[in-house]
């Protein structure tokens, strides 16, 4: 599609182990630590998407974490950039057809039985979770325990962060929870927020760190809104890099402002809390 910024990658081909990377895809931040190797890490699995269309009207962002080795996670790029024509077809379209459609689009490309028969030959799993931002709304569909959050100083005020709840025992691949007779998922729908809203992806390994700086997202919140947002990016990576975390983190966000009204109570025009 013409206007769209992409970039993919996976750790296999670029481990960043000891090394924090931030890029920009347009208006979206990439971060991306492979961990410590003083702490015994010598590998990446995680891996990213990002379709991003460069007038901001929408932007589609996934984020993987593997285990055991990277090729569940190598396998389900390949299998979403497969589909990139028909994802990419569905946000020409009027943003409620759109997200109304892409789950159905998202859930066939998991279920298609060439890429189950590719899921059993790989060794390991991954967690995969997809946002899809579309004029005031986000939309998201996770398997396993990567997180969304979605950054608001109303939503903060209501301890309220997350997008998706973690979900453990759920991947793609080796073990693959669309083998099952029920596939095992959770996707959402959100409305944002007036004024700036800052959405941030990133795999567990920010929030697992030694001393666990960031295992409340409340601390994550100050961080991304106190700072720009290459800032703030590296001020997490750098973060659990000084608190020698193992594991490796990769984290996507960016910014969506929104000019129109949005759902608030019927006797509170002001955005006070009835």
């Amino acid at each position: 599609m013409e206007n769209t910024c992409e970039f993919s990658w996976v750790g296999s081909e670029d481990n960043c182990v000891d090394t924090i990377s931030i890029q920009n895809i347009n208006h979206i931040a990439v971060g991306r630590f492979g961990g410590n190797s003083t702490a015994g890490q010598y590998k990446n699995e995680d891996g990213c998407l990002v379709w991003a269309e460069e007038e901001q009207r929408w932007e589609f962002a996934v984020i993987l974490d593997a285990h055991n080795s990277a090729e569940s996670a190598e396998i389900v790029i390949e299998q979403l950039t497969k589909g990139r024509t028909k994802i990419q077809n569905l946000l020409t379209q009027p943003f409620n057809q759109s997200i109304k459609s892409m789950e159905e689009t998202v859930l066939g490309l998991f279920l298609e039985e060439e890429f189950l028969f590719k899921c059993r030959k790989v060794k390991g799993e991954t967690a995969c979770l997809i946002v899809l931002r579309m004029d005031k709304y986000v939309w998201w569909f996770s398997i396993g325990d990567c997180i969304s959050y979605l950054f608001h100083p109303e939503l903060a005020k209501l301890g309220q962060y997350q997008l998706n709840q973690r979900q453990f025992f759920e991947w793609v691949g080796q073990v693959n929870t669309f083998e099952q007779v029920v596939p095992c998922y959770s996707s959402g729908i959100r409305e944002l927020r007036k004024g700036l809203n800052r959405i941030l992806l990133t795999t567990d390994g920010l929030v697992e760190c030694p001393n666990e700086p960031f295992s409340s997202p409340h601390d994550i919140y100050h961080v991304m809104m106190d700072h720009g947002m290459d800032h703030g990016v590296r001020t997490l990576l750098q973060t659990i890099k000084e608190n020698n975390v193992r594991d490796s983190t990769t984290v996507l966000a960016w910014d969506v402002t929104i000019a129109e009204d949005v759902t608030r109570p019927s006797d509170d025009s002001r955005g006070k809390e009835a």
